[in-house]
């Protein structure tokens, strides 16, 4: 893993590296090969007059921060990954995310691609191409068919672009895991925070009632002080030990149908965590199970989507990813009674989580049960559509779960060199944010030893 911000910072306020030489690395990696398909825009002149503008004494000091394409940016088009948008006028104004990174000194490397309307956890978009995972066993940094992994969605670009060095930080959304999807698959830190945290004004829809917005980055510390400045607070450190938190391990879906090398990962990274001194005892959770039978008439994100979609893909349905259309095309088919059933269905579930989980600090579960496909295996074309959609509900069903109940979860990485990058996912329920965050300062080195 590069250098992360606040290591870079350091060098900075230290003299021990120039701000133009950090910009200059970060946008040659960004023109690189690794970096194709990631970004749909480079602005390179605001960029380096930004890093070399900005004091050091600025939080984020000027350093490369990439913007998922769905943010509104002022003087930006606002795509989101579509065809459909791409000559709509550029924004008025900034999303009130990208207001308080500005604030706070970010340098704006460019905008980053995605899957189209965030609709997807594989990474797939057949308008702009798919930049490939950042993994160790390809023999080129970016891979190359028929050998390159998908890079998880929604935020893929994003995901890539802190991966191989070209950003710090990746502004992203998070409706079923589209920040720490692509976080676990790239081997870098996806931290989703309580929704309610951080504003989505300015951010392009997916579900009014599951978006978040937040960020991937190369370490837990940097992921505290970048949702600092995306939610305008301070996180408290805490000095307690591992030892004296209590930690789950949910052994009900989360752990069902993983492959073998998330299975080697996580079993290994729950021996070091324990044999460090933590305190895991594993529950069933059998709530998690009422899940799927919840969502059996569609969820959250398709009737909300064909809300915002409706009149736009009745025009132009022939210019949307036909993967994306068909589950925006769901939400058509849900009734305002199964809509309102699923409300105070939500609701109903979040209690009896929340009275499950009140003695544990976190749970601990694999981010997704598979490492990374390859990109051949799931690429536009209707006959590898079912491996697709496979593979997108394993990728999504335990992160989804976590925005289901409104809750905050981290991916750290947890495999080993020589592997396909794994994630480690810590959670709880609403507004434990910053419990989760202290154990995964604690966590994070433990998980770089195994």
């Amino acid at each position: 893993m590069k250098q992360d911000l606040t290591a870079t910072r350091q060098a900075l306020l230290s003299g021990h590296q120039l701000a133009l030489g950090v910009a200059e690395c970060c946008l040659e990696i960004a023109q690189s090969k690794a970096c194709q398909h990631v970004f749909k825009q480079l602005t390179a002149d605001s960029f380096k007059r930004e890093a070399t503008q900005t004091p050091a004494t600025q939080p984020l000091a000027g350093l490369a921060v990439s913007v998922k394409d769905l943010f509104d940016v002022q003087g930006q088009t606002t795509a989101a990954g579509s065809t459909v948008l791409q000559n709509q006028p550029p924004a008025k104004h900034d999303a009130l995310a990208i207001a308080r990174l500005r604030a706070a000194g970010a340098g704006f490397i460019g905008r980053t691609h995605m899957v189209e309307f965030a609709f997807s956890g594989v990474g797939i978009n057949p308008h702009h191409g798919t930049p490939s995972a950042w993994d160790a066993l390809t023999d080129s940094p970016a891979g190359s068919p028929p050998h390159a992994h998908a890079p998880g969605g929604s935020s893929s670009g994003a995901a890539v672009s802190v991966a191989t060095g070209a950003a710090f930080i990746g502004l992203g959304s998070d409706t079923g895991g589209s920040i720490r999807i692509p976080a676990a698959l790239n081997g870098i830190v996806g931290f989703k925070n309580t929704a309610r945290r951080v504003p989505t004004q300015g951010a392009l829809p997916l579900s009014t009632t599951l978006d978040t917005v937040c960020a991937m980055t190369r370490s837990v510390r940097d992921a505290v002080l970048t949702h600092e400045v995306l939610s305008a607070r301070k996180v408290p450190i805490s000095n307690r030990p591992l030892s004296s938190y209590r930690l789950a391990v949910a052994g009900n879906l989360m752990q069902d149908g993983m492959d073998s090398g998330v299975a080697r990962a996580f079993e290994r990274s729950l021996k070091n965590l324990r044999a460090a001194g933590a305190h895991i005892e594993e529950i069933p959770l059998a709530e998690l199970q009422e899940l799927a039978p919840m969502m059996a008439a569609g969820g959250f994100s398709p009737a909300e989507s064909y809300a915002w979609h409706r009149d736009l893909i009745t025009q132009y349905a022939d210019q949307y990813d036909p993967r994306v259309a068909q589950r925006i095309m769901r939400g058509a088919q849900m009734s305002a009674h199964e809509y309102i059933q699923l409300v105070h269905a939500r609701t109903n579930w979040i209690g009896r989580m929340e009275k499950q989980l009140q003695r544990f600090d976190a749970v601990l579960s694999p981010t997704t049960p598979i490492t990374s496909p390859l990109i051949s295996s799931v690429a536009p074309g209707s006959e590898r559509d079912a491996e697709f959609f496979r593979v997108n509900a394993l990728m999504l069903r335990n992160p989804s779960a976590i925005n289901t109940l409104d809750g905050c979860a981290i991916s750290l990485p947890c495999h080993v060199p020589g592997e396909l990058p794994v994630g480690l996912m810590a959670w709880h329920c609403a507004m434990h944010d910053d419990t989760i965050l202290q154990i995964s300062l604690l966590l994070e080195p433990l998980l770089k030893a195994a």
